[in-house]
């Protein structure tokens, strides 16, 4: 029997126990180049089986939030490498999320004050995060996106293989395709924001196809033992909607499953919210979803999220339901989490006030075990 603080392995990474951190936008890197102040964080969290990094854009157009770290200017691989340096020092994991918000973005972020692309013109209808011109942040609507061109599409992909490369040549042991929460891939994937009629959208194997081309160039790039993937089959946010969810993912997994991925991150239920949540007419069956993706071949540690405390994350590992649990709001204010979970000791509570943006106070500040001692 597994046990939440067993070692394991996911494809070709090692990971010392089975708590992963969570990918968390904070808003600390400002011109999208990693600084020395998300060295400390990261260090700080080395004790996690593995590290996730916040969702990291491939290109400026792939940007939808002020002041998070991209992988697409020479300064952000070498600030990256400082990270995984200071990670794999303490003897540390680490992989970063890499990601395109797509439609999820404000004109003041894209190139040349363009618009934000998606596969539909369709608005996303939520905010994001800007820098005003006074240097205060703020939450704004999201721009108005355009359909992308068919002719677009192969360049954006290939953006992702090269995304997947820097994050090698930045010293990540790996990369977490960010394919959930309304943003790029999960667009293609849900009807709700994929209007299109040629052969990215309409049926369940055109929508899908996007996410499995960006799939096929990062693992020919980087190999797929260390390439992962997050999917939120019914999540709400960022205003994306899919009126049947279980054959639409139940497909992505039986294409997944050969692909020899190292893991599939799955976010039960609405992000941040319920774990009971879902869109349709009837509950999302994750354990199905699972075993479509291990009778298709898939061997990936398949790892969960959303809302999970110490005895529902032990439970889901002992109980086989999950190979591994990842934290985010935990893991954001218990740098030591490891520790605290296995003492069963105290946690710190998160700060809500200082999630996005700012400096060290709510980042970096958070007291260990032995320090509240």
């Amino acid at each position: 029997m597994a046990n939440l603080f067993d070692p394991t392995k996911f494809g070709d990474i090692e990971l010392a126990n089975r708590i992963v951190m969570a990918p968390l936008t904070r808003n600390r890197s400002p011109k999208a180049i990693p600084n020395n102040l998300n060295v400390t964080y990261y260090e700080q969290r080395a004790t996690a089986g593995l590290i996730i990094t916040e969702g990291t854009p491939v290109t400026q157009q792939g940007q939808g939030y002020a002041d998070v770290p991209g992988l697409y200017l020479p300064q952000a691989v070498e600030g990256w490498q400082k990270v995984t340096d200071a990670v794999h020092r303490k003897g540390g994991r680490i992989v970063t999320q890499i990601w395109h918000v797509g439609r999820v973005s404000h004109v003041s972020l894209q190139p040349n004050g363009a618009a934000p692309v998606a596969p539909s013109a369709i608005p996303a209808g939520t905010k994001t995060y800007i820098i005003n011109p006074n240097g205060s942040g703020a939450f704004v609507e999201t721009s108005a996106p355009r359909a992308l061109e068919r002719s677009e599409i192969a360049g954006i992909v290939d953006d992702f293989r090269k995304g997947a490369r820097a994050a090698i040549d930045a010293g990540f042991d790996g990369i977490e395709l960010h394919g959930a929460n309304g943003y790029l891939i999960d667009q293609f994937l849900k009807s709700g924001a994929n209007r299109r009629t040629d052969d990215y959208g309409g049926s369940i194997e055109n929508r899908a196809r996007f996410l499995l081309e960006v799939v096929d160039a990062v693992t020919r790039e980087i190999g797929a033992g260390r390439v992962g993937i997050r999917l939120s089959p019914v999540t709400p946010g960022n205003g994306i909607t899919e009126t049947d969810p279980q054959p639409l993912f139940n497909y992505v997994a039986k294409q997944l499953g050969p692909r020899g991925l190292a893991f599939i991150h799955v976010i039960e239920g609405a992000t941040g919210g319920d774990r009971d949540f879902f869109q349709g007419d009837k509950p999302f069956d994750y354990q199905e979803l699972k075993a479509v993706y291990r009778k298709a071949g898939g061997t990936g540690g398949w790892l969960v999220n959303n809302g999970y405390d110490r005895e529902s994350a032990i439970e889901a590992v002992e109980s086989g339901y999950a190979d591994a649990v990842a934290f985010g709001k935990l893991f954001l204010a218990n740098p030591d989490l490891v520790d605290r979970l296995r003492q069963n000791a105290p946690l710190n509570e998160p700060d809500k006030a200082t999630f996005y943006g700012g400096g060290a106070k709510g980042y970096t500040d958070y007291p260990a075990l032995e320090a509240v001692a």
